[in-house]
């Protein structure tokens, strides 16, 4: 039975901040990407002028979308691919809504909040329908979760409409994601790589608990460990090495793509976690061994990959293999933000050593959000402010022999991974940073980050790259 974390980690951790309430369904709100306790951290650290959390904060607070007042531009049909494109409208405001739902939360000024449900209601007052090519369920995936997460900040503000939001991501996002993991666009379960499952995956999630829809969490969960297409883990991630990691399948095709991969994995395994579901932990820590991969082959180390062909075609009309024989080339000036929620969660929350996640999300810190990489979808993939919003303290160990969050951390699931998987992931440490007590300490200087008076920053000179598309 899948149990929201008020219920099931709340009543055991220590030195945690009260639970998220739960629902009638027993689902925790806010429950999605952060829990009550999680804003509670960021306002504190931030009001203490605590770093990295102050120089994540002042990449938020200077993003354009940030800003009260933001005028949304809601459509009736949203199209992405083919003739008459016009989503670039839709994640725009989406990414506007988070941005100002989230600084209301940290910053307190109601003005973010009143300018949050004033893009979310007018989109639920007009959108019914996405349309294009087959990147429509892209969309529906996409900005299905990011929907979601943007209202789960202003649920419970008065002038939101709760019963219309619901009703839109049931209505217009939800079915097409739950449609692709049915028949893929009527394909070759193996025609999509591992993205395409993904964002269907986390729009089905967020909907789920979003809306106390037990059956579309279930479906997620389900999905995600046993599912037929590329994106659920065993497939996503279908080598583990001896060395440790485990082979991204996607890093056969290019890096932008592997990256946003990873990035959706670990949505889908935050927001089960705050739900008392642990993904993160699945199969032995499969995905850490497959993060962990990513991140050294995206920072230029050298990585094994085994050849793998699939198969590719429309059911009952052309079919075709796609061969992909090793890890493509990278750029290790690329970057998105997703690495600073993975790497807390393995490293401070579950106390297990991994250098290269750190390492990279020291690099890719302060993380910024949508508009702080590039203006086309790519750069607005993912929601981002990792450093504000993933940074936490490590673990302490409770008097049960288990692991909780120090105050101001969300509440957790109990299962905690196995020995074999702490000692899996440890990679190579050489250089990397530390991931033991003085991690805070390896963070922060491996950042290069300085808070200044008044939001300002001093950081390091270093290259970045957006993504790509899906």
């Amino acid at each position: 039975m899948l149990k929201a974390a008020g219920v099931e980690a709340g009543a055991t951790a220590v030195g945690v901040t009260a639970a998220p309430s739960a629902s009638a369904a027993g689902y925790a709100h806010p429950g999605l990407l952060h829990t009550r306790a999680d804003l509670d951290r960021m306002a504190a650290k931030v009001k203490a002028g605590a770093a990295p959390h102050t120089a994540g904060y002042a990449r938020l607070t200077a993003n354009r979308h940030a800003q009260s007042g933001w005028t949304p531009n809601p459509q009736t049909t949203v199209v992405r691919g083919g003739t008459g494109q016009n989503y670039a409208i839709l994640y725009n405001d989406i990414h506007a809504a988070y941005q100002n739902g989230l600084r209301y939360h940290v910053g307190g000024d109601s003005a973010h909040a009143d300018t949050a449900v004033a893009i979310l209601n007018a989109w639920s007052a007009k959108l019914t329908s996405l349309a294009g090519s087959a990147d429509r369920f892209l969309a529906a995936g996409l900005y299905g979760y990011q929907a979601a997460n943007a209202a789960e900040l202003v649920r419970d503000r008065p002038d939101f409409e709760l019963e219309r939001f619901r009703k839109m991501l049931t209505a217009v996002f939800a079915p097409l994601s739950e449609s692709f993991l049915t028949d893929h666009n009527n394909a070759v379960v193996t025609n999509y790589w591992p993205n395409w499952d993904l964002t269907a995956l986390a729009c089905v999630l967020a909907t789920g608990i979003f809306c106390d829809d037990s059956a579309r969490v279930e479906r997620a969960v389900e999905y995600f460990k046993k599912g037929a297409g590329l994106g659920s883990v065993r497939n996503a991630i279908p080598v583990v090495r001896e060395d440790g990691l485990a082979e991204w399948l996607e890093a056969g095709r290019d890096q932008g793509h592997a990256l946003l991969g990873v990035g959706l994995m670990g949505t889908v395994c935050e927001m089960a976690w705050n739900q008392g579901i642990d993904l993160y932990g699945y199969d032995d820590s499969r995905f850490l061994k497959g993060a962990q991969y990513v991140a050294k082959w995206s920072m230029g180390g050298e990585v094994g990959y085994t050849a793998n062909t699939r198969a590719k075609g429309a059911i009952g009309g052309w079919s075709g293999t796609e061969t992909a024989s090793g890890a493509a080339g990278v750029d290790p000036t690329m970057t998105r933000p997703i690495w600073a929620m993975i790497a807390n969660h393995y490293t401070r929350r579950r106390g297990l050593s991994a250098p290269y996640l750190t390492r990279i999300a020291a690099k890719a810190a302060p993380e910024g959000g949508g508009g702080d990489y590039g203006p086309n979808s790519g750069g607005y993939d993912q929601l981002g402010f990792g450093t504000l919003a993933f940074t936490r303290d490590r673990a302490t160990a409770s008097p049960s022999g288990g692991s909780a969050a120090l105050s101001g951390g969300s509440a957790a699931p109990s299962a905690a991974p196995s020995a074999s998987a702490a000692a899996a992931a440890s990679g190579e440490s050489g250089d990397l940073a530390a991931t033991g007590s003085g991690d805070a300490v390896a963070w922060t200087a491996a950042t290069g980050i300085t808070a200044l008076a008044g939001g300002l920053l001093l950081l390091r000179r270093r290259g970045r790259a957006g993504g790509t598309a899906e």
